[in-house]
């Protein structure tokens, strides 16, 4: 009996108000069904408002933390969030090489709802070399996509090929959010390691209240190949629950409020999958 029951592992930083970090995964890992553990990187003084400020886990206790959790656990799929500075990625590298923590879903965060940034430049260019390489899954916004990619996204064409710009680099499989786009529909952009690629598209909910959105996707998408479901079958699903949580939406705080991890999936497909666009 021991270690049935699906098991999977965030490294990320905490949020104070609950809505975004290691908060969000292990609310959207409970809602997949999946048992979550947890590895802090960093705390924050973060509220609907804003970042206030973040206090860096000492490297050792990182480590620690890994090594406890790979030492009794039988995790299936890891992703990461929030990591901060360089001596963090390269740490994370070095303990997803030496643990098997299952597949890898990336998910470079690199600033906050509110615009806060929380990976430093040195830490870019190590999320690049070291993490990209070991990815199942990178799950980047257009605004981390440019920074990755090195090119400017305006539209469609420009997805296309900064999601292939990321590929190269080494990730298997890029997930490329299109949140940031202007229109009334979002479409994500999905390129899979054997070359073939589709959209999501969703019409897009007119809210404030999107804060944790990146981490609860990843999340989703993590717990559902734990589930051990197929990589296109996991983002479609996990697609599916974060735009659940965003139409069914919870009045928390003054600013960019959090998510309803709570809400159940409607019956009603709100997701296409469209393979021209």
């Amino acid at each position: 009996m021991s270690n049935e029951t699906p098991q999977v592992l965030t490294i990320a930083g905490a949020d104070s108000s609950g809505g975004a970090g290691i908060s969000a995964d292990l609310k959207t890992f409970a809602a997949q069904g999946v048992y979550g553990a947890n590895v802090f990187v960093a705390l924050t003084a973060q509220n609907t408002l804003g970042v206030q400020d973040v206090l860096m886990t000492p490297p050792d206790m990182i480590w620690s933390q890994m090594k406890s959790i790979a030492d009794d656990l039988a995790i299936k799929a890891i992703k990461t969030g929030m990591l901060g500075n360089a001596e963090t990625v390269a740490l994370v590298a070095k303990g997803l090489q030496n643990f098997d923590f299952g597949k890898y879903v990336l998910d470079p965060v690199m600033f906050a709802k509110g615009g806060a940034k929380l990976l430093n430049p040195d830490a870019v260019a190590a999320v690049k070399s070291l993490l990209l390489p070991l990815t199942e899954l990178v799950t980047p916004n257009m605004p981390e996509a440019e920074i990755l990619s090195g090119q400017a996204i305006n539209n469609r064409q420009d997805m296309q090929r900064a999601a292939r710009t990321i590929q190269k680099l080494g990730a298997k499989n890029v997930l490329l959010k299109g949140g940031h786009g202007q229109s009334s529909r979002i479409e994500d952009y999905i390129l899979l390691a054997d070359g073939t690629d589709f959209w999501l598209a969703s019409q897009r909910v007119h809210t404030e209240r999107t804060h944790g959105t990146g981490d609860t996707i990843s999340a989703a998408i993590t717990s559902q190949l734990a589930l051990g479901k197929t990589l296109d079958v996991a983002i479609l699903n996990g697609k599916r629950y974060v735009d659940a949580t965003i139409r069914d939406g919870i009045a928390v705080g003054h600013g960019h409020g959090p998510l309803n991890h709570g809400t159940k999936l409607v019956t009603e497909d709100t997701i296409e999958v469209l393979h021209d666009i």
